[in-house]
């Protein structure tokens, strides 16, 4: 088990802030990086620990709005918290629609600070674990060769055996034989497992949309 705090990331162009925002959250147990522009955030070490980012909305340069975006583009899971002292409505909503966890003004109160972290590391742990189960789909699908894989796709659409020797030209025979491997491989104890694997990961075909 790791016991190590999490890491809360401040970027916000005022200094006084990032001061304050520090020694509170390290009195709160948590490990602290703090950043005075967008630009010095993204050249920080690649790695991604547990943790969350309390973001400035107005900063010189490329703002929290724009931080923000490009870190949905490289697929960043730290939840981001917006700090502002100039937000309005129309921020707000286009923030939390892009998939920020909370925004909040300045000053904010400690208290809410504090619960809004509290959120953002639930989100991040949540994510994390969504992430690693879908990591390890996708390892166990790789190990499919390319027949079982055809044979995987329609199991998951039902078809039964037979039907299935039929859509690819082989035996029945042959097609339990690659259902058996297919089972192993993807870990599944049972068809409805596996369908229900398969749905996980996004693979089911879409439904047909009738007239």
């Amino acid at each position: 088990m790791n016991d190590t705090p999490p890491l809360i990331h401040i970027v916000d162009d005022e200094a006084a802030l990032r001061t304050a925002l520090s020694r509170l959250l390290t009195a709160s147990g948590y490990r602290v990086a703090s950043y005075e522009s967008a630009a010095q955030f993204l050249d920080r070490p690649g790695n991604e620990e547990p943790g969350c980012i309390l973001l400035d909305v107005n900063m010189p340069g490329l703002s929290g709005l724009q931080l923000q975006e490009h870190l949905g583009k490289i697929r960043s899971r730290l939840p981001i918290i917006f700090l502002t002292g100039h937000g309005d409505i129309t921020m707000s909503v286009r923030a939390i629609k892009a998939g920020a966890e909370n925004f909040l003004a300045k000053p904010v109160a400690q208290t809410d600070l504090i619960d809004a972290i509290q959120c953002a590391l639930q989100r991040y742990h949540a994510t994390h674990a969504e992430h690693a189960q879908q990591d390890a789909l996708q390892r166990r699908f790789a190990l499919l060769t390319a027949r079982e894989k055809e044979v995987f796709a329609l199991l998951i659409q039902g078809l039964l055996n037979k039907q299935i020797a039929h859509e690819l030209g082989n035996t029945e025979r042959t097609v339990k034989a690659h259902r058996h491997s297919i089972m192993e491989k993807m870990e599944a104890k049972s068809l409805a497992e596996l369908v229900a694997l398969a749905s996980r990961a996004g693979w089911l075909p879409a439904p047909a949309v009738s007239d």
